[in-house]
């Protein structure tokens, strides 16, 4: 019972400092977390002894294996160009819905604090995200859904959209994300073939 409670103190800490780090960003204190949370200062340093290790729970609890990505791509139905702009549309959609994982995200990848292996597994799931919308843009290629411009190209253009996003939603209120944030069919347009691309199939 004891450690049911425990689990359920924590997981309400964690889900403060969600709340606190879209709000204000990784700037916010252990202070502004504990009072999210309705706890103690004292007792949210029982728990997280720091911010850093609220931030590194976050981010492993964020991180998706590559067996487990891969998995969930398998099971989007329809043509490579279907499940890609299924992908890329739920990419933008996490973006507009939880802002905050994407400030946390970036803030791992250049936080010498954090542990080399979470920063690594960060490094990873960005691989592995790549690797797999590159190859569905490469099928998507061969059923001619999917401009014939370079992969390596068009993928760069499509995270350096997404990219951007995160890095903007930073700088604007949290009740101004959805207002701000484009439909993902803007960025799948860059996908497209021009009509001199288009073959019968």
């Amino acid at each position: 019972m004891n450690q049911m409670l425990r689990e359920e103190k924590s997981e309400k800490i964690l889900e403060a400092a969600r709340t606190v780090f879209a709000r204000k960003g990784m700037a916010a204190t252990m202070a502004e977390v504990a009072e999210e949370a309705g706890v103690s200062q004292g007792l949210a340093y029982r728990y997280f002894p720091s911010k850093d290790m609220i931030v590194a729970t976050l981010l492993r609890q964020a991180i998706q294996s590559r067996d487990k990505l891969n998995s969930m791509v398998r099971e989007i139905p329809g043509t490579p160009g279907a499940r890609l702009g299924h992908i890329i549309s739920t990419m933008v959609d996490n973006r507009r819905k939880r802002p905050e994982y994407y400030q946390i995200m970036y803030q791992g990848m250049v936080d010498e604090k954090l542990t080399q292996e979470v920063r690594d597994a960060i490094a990873e799931q960005g691989r592995v995200a790549y690797e797999i919308v590159r190859r569905l843009v490469v099928e998507g290629q061969a059923t001619g859904e999917i401009a014939r411009d370079d992969p390596d190209k068009l993928v760069t253009a499509v995270f350096a959209c997404l990219d951007g996003l995160s890095r903007r939603v930073m700088t604007v209120r949290p009740d101004e994300v959805s207002e701000f944030m484009p439909d993902a069919g803007i960025i799948l347009r860059m996908l497209k073939p021009d009509s001199s691309q288009v073959t019968r199939h």
